[in-house]
């Protein structure tokens, strides 16, 4: 772990404040204010605790690092620039335009190293929870202890940082509630706690006891740390890592006390710093307050070699991979499941059972409900698509989406069907989570009328062409005894305008299967399948 004096680690943290102030004044666009109030924090998890392998940033076991504030967003580019992933100085200067791979928002698939599409606040949040219950579920399934012996492939972090928006946004209860309950225990988030949104100080309408209300989620709180104090954040990253190990160990929330456009002489603490550029005259009066001599988008030659971080991601990678082929030896069918499942394909047998299976469905004439059909075509497909993670806002037995063998996910169970409460917008932003780290193809369900709740979700997985499946239900007529409430009129159409998604409305016993069929064959894009509560032929 890399330990800068603290004068030099004020140094890194200046050059993310640095290139996040000069990106956003070239574009004359941006929000400045974020990457400078957290850089401090941003040194000390990206210098000393995150692992991560910047020439390869798919790798299996590296450490997921979500920045759901994603408005910050010229703080993860400067740390990726920074770190040596392929992310040149000039996409920075390009920083909002045409075509850049440095987007106002980060965005999954176009960034290298940018783990999930943010800017909705509260979704990154909510993804980060995705991905530590994937790597816990994941790890229970592949892990190995055999003669005292421990065969780990599977064991890394998920660090999220987050502001007062990702907090006053619902979706953060319901992510956060449910992440204290499993105990994502490699869930670590950092709270920008400065006070300030873009309509000024937030105490008019933000007033909660965070750290009370963590702890009433069941997560282990480190509260009011100076987060530009690297000495006091590195020991609460340690903290946080040492609760990660313990039998019932809790995800960590650590609160950061910060100054939004911490370095900015005239703006600092302010919502002048949020969501515009500094402006010439106040840059230059920041570049002389941080003692920064340098060019705009140029770093010193001596801060530049220490933020590198390809050399140590190599040896990291390395030693697992060499722990990987140990595994490999010793258990080579999981070693086989485990790579094929991170590489997002699947089994062979799934292509030779398929034709069997349609005729199988086709020639089944009986009279039933569209999401009964959609059962029974789970239950075909599961043993062929062990990778299949489901799960039900709280109406599992009226979705019908747990199928026959499915294990119900718990607290310290490992299981492949999940009962995520009455969290729709959570389920799926969750789903998106599991999605992107590997390992799981997730699909969830809920009453159709109810995709409202997940709707930005949604689109988000559209966006990112990720293998997500919805199971929508109760979309007939027929529930006119529920009223109007429940009658889904426009649900679907409106679906359907979402680009890049695909919506299925089966009529008949074959057709629940095909969403599924088509999008697992495909690596990217979610599918949607709503199914009809009324009974119809086959």
């Amino acid at each position: 772990m890399n330990s800068p004096t603290p004068e030099f680690a004020k140094q890194m943290a200046n050059a993310i404040r640095m290139l996040a102030v000069d990106g956003v004044e070239k574009a004359k666009s941006g929000h400045p204010g974020a990457p400078m109030g957290m850089a401090d924090i941003a040194e000390v998890l990206w210098n000393r605790h995150l692992s991560h392998n910047p020439i390869n940033p798919h790798w299996a076991n590296r450490d997921r690092f979500v920045l759901s504030n994603g408005h910050g967003s010229m703080l993860i580019y400067a740390l990726l620039h920074l770190t040596g992933y392929d992310l040149p100085m000039s996409e920075l200067q390009n920083f909002r335009q045409l075509h850049s791979k440095t987007a106002g928002h980060p965005e999954y698939g176009i960034t290298p190293g940018v783990e999930t599409t943010t800017g909705p606040l509260g979704q990154g949040l909510a993804n980060a929870v995705g991905m530590a219950l994937a790597e816990k579920l994941l790890a229970a399934e592949f892990n190995r202890e055999e003669g005292g012996a421990r065969h780990t492939i599977v064991d890394h972090m998920t660090y999220v940082f987050m502001g007062d928006g990702c907090l006053m946004e619902g979706i953060s209860h319901e992510a956060c509630s449910l992440a204290g309950t499993l105990r994502l225990s490699k869930l670590v988030a950092f709270y920008d706690d400065n006070g300030i949104s873009i309509d000024g100080h937030v105490e008019g309408w933000f007033t909660d006891d965070t750290p009370k209300r963590f702890e009433a989620y069941g997560w282990n709180v480190i509260a009011a740390v100076d987060g530009h104090d690297p000495a006091a954040l590195d020991a609460a990253i340690k903290a946080a890592k040492v609760q990660a190990v313990l039998p019932d160990g809790k995800p960590t929330l650590i609160c950061c006390k910060t100054v939004i456009g911490m370095g900015s002489p005239n703006k600092a603490g302010t919502h002048d710093v949020h969501g515009a550029a500094l402006g010439g005259a106040e840059v230059a009066a920041t570049r002389q307050a941080l003692g920064w001599a340098s060019e705009p988008f140029e770093v010193p030659s001596d801060i530049a070699a220490a933020w590198n971080a390809v050399a140590r991601g190599v040896v990291a990678e390395h030693a697992w991979r060499d722990h990987f082929e140990a595994y490999r030896g010793r258990y080579p069918d999981d070693a086989a499941e485990f790579e094929r499942r991170m590489a997002g394909d699947l089994l062979d047998s799934f292509g030779d059972n398929l034709p069997g299976l349609l005729e199988t469905i086709a020639a089944n004439t009986t009279a039933f409900a569209t999401r009964k059909s959609s059962q029974n075509a789970l239950d075909a497909m599961a043993p062929l698509v062990p990778e299949f993670f489901g799960g039900s806002a709280d109406l599992t037995g009226s979705n019908l989406t747990n199928f026959k063998g499915c294990v119900r996910a718990g607290r310290d169970t490992w299981g492949n069907h999940l009962s995520y409460g009455v969290r729709e917008f959570g389920m799926a932003a969750i789903m998106n989570g599991m999605a992107l780290h590997g390992g799981y193809i997730p699909y969830g369900g809920t009453f159709l009328t109810f995709s409202d709740y997940s709707r930005n979700a949604i689109r988000m997985a559209a966006l990112m062409k990720i293998r997500v499946i919805h199971v929508f239900t109760h979309d007939s007529i027929g529930l006119g005894e529920d009223g109007p409430t429940h009658q889904s009129i426009e649900h679907i159409p409106s679906l359907r305008i979402i680009p890049g998604l695909d919506v299925w409305r089966p009529a008949d016993g074959l057709k629940p299967p095909w969403p599924g069929l088509t999008r697992l064959n495909a690596k990217t894009a979610p599918a949607r399948c709503a199914c009809r509560a009324k009974t119809c032929r086959a």
